[in-house]
């Protein structure tokens, strides 16, 4: 009777183990500045990514017949380059078939080389340099506008919709705020109208009072930031102690919900305009509501930005690999690089020959009592 019971178990411990071993482990990676004055937007990030893997896993996925578990494998790459292209190397060394990010262009940028050298699909969800899918790689995509996009629309809207008649422009030095504010010169000028300075900080900068006394003397009516919201919080603060009563405006990267909060308080109700690149409509607007509300009860804290962009990238990928019949980065990619009419949270999204998402929305914003506030969906 032993013997019997003991051939059974065995049975069935030989069962569930050929069963888990029947079960492909497919590894994604994420990168994103998860330690630094950023952290609070690559959590945001990484916490999209997680979101998308664990209702992936919950949902059961076959990919070519094969029942696979999604192992996700985050890095922090701090923000910065050389931390950034050895997340990298780390996660092509980890076998990732597929990476999300990384969250900054500076670090996206030399990364891409390090993806597309190994044949690794990677999608960003938010770094806008235009040169981030201008080198030739075949592996490089993004699911958000672009700093042409972003920072000309943001260019034209000072000087046509703010009336601006003497702009002030700052940026950080890094390939996302260079770029950004390089953009929005050439949409005012574009547009008709005039910038009266152009000066420059660092992206770990908090002390500002040589730039802005410099600025203050040119009586500008709206200050331009290219550069992240843990460097505009302080900026906007400095600017009220020096009495500097402009309009204060930034992309994506200052846009986020901490933007109050760094500012000390400092900011009057409309005082800030930023673009955010991407923004749902009409229909849309219910599923992008209805992510913001699981994600605050899966991780008790609001989305800041980019988080939905994840999660859409990171299924778009996915829904590549069972189209393929295959999670081989090489046999997968040609699928990816196809993708047309997907409809995911941020809306719908298809990508171009450069691995840019066609028609891609910006969403303008501003504050009022510490809150932001949507103006419009502008393409």
């Amino acid at each position: 009777m032993n013997h019997k019971l003991n051939v059974v178990i065995a049975a069935v411990a030989f069962a569930a183990v050929t069963q888990v071993s029947a079960q492909e482990v497919v590894k994604i990676g994420h990168v994103g500045p998860t330690s630094g004055g950023i952290a609070h937007l690559g959590k945001d990030n990484e916490n999209g990514a997680r979101m998308a893997i664990d209702e992936l896993n919950a949902k059961g996925v076959s990919i070519g017949g094969k029942k696979v578990k999604f192992e996700l494998l985050a890095e922090d790459d701090g923000g910065d380059p050389k931390q950034g292209t050895a997340a990298a190397q780390k996660l092509v060394d980890s076998k990732v078939v597929g990476v999300v990010g990384h969250l900054n262009s500076g670090t996206s940028i030399p990364a891409s080389k390090i993806y597309s050298d190994a044949g690794i699909p990677q999608i960003s969800p938010s770094a806008t340099n235009p040169k981030f899918t201008r080198q030739g790689f075949k592996t490089t995509f993004r699911v958000v506008a672009d700093d042409v996009h972003l920072g000309g629309t943001l260019g034209r809207y000072a000087a046509k919709e703010l009336k601006g008649k003497s702009i002030a422009v700052i940026d950080d030095r890094t390939a996302y705020g260079q770029g950004e504010a390089d953009e929005f010169e050439k949409g005012v000028k574009g547009a008709g109208g005039k910038t009266v300075a152009r000066e420059f900080t660092n992206d770990k900068a908090t002390d500002f009072t040589a730039i802005l006394t410099n600025l203050k003397a040119k009586k500008p009516d709206i200050v331009f930031f290219g550069g992240m919201d843990a460097v505009a919080g302080p900026m906007i603060r400095q600017m009220k102690q020096l009495g500097i009563k402009a309009k204060f405006m930034g992309g994506d990267g200052i846009c986020s919900g901490e933007l109050p909060k760094l500012s000390g308080g400092a900011m009057d109700d409309g005082q800030v305009v930023c673009a955010e690149a991407g923004g749902v409509e009409g229909e849309q607007k219910k599923g992008m509501e209805d992510f913001k509300a699981r994600f605050k009860t899966k991780f008790n804290a609001d989305v800041q930005i980019y988080a939905p962009y994840v999660y859409d990238a990171l299924n778009v990928m996915v829904a590549a690999m069972e189209k393929a019949g295959s999670s081989d980065p090489a046999k997968y990619l040609p699928v990816l690089a196809k993708t047309a009419g997907y409809k995911g949270v941020t809306g719908n999204i298809s990508f171009d020959e450069k691995g840019d998402v066609k028609n891609g929305a910006l969403t303008m914003f501003t504050y009022k009592g510490g809150n932001r506030e949507q103006i419009a969906v502008v393409r």
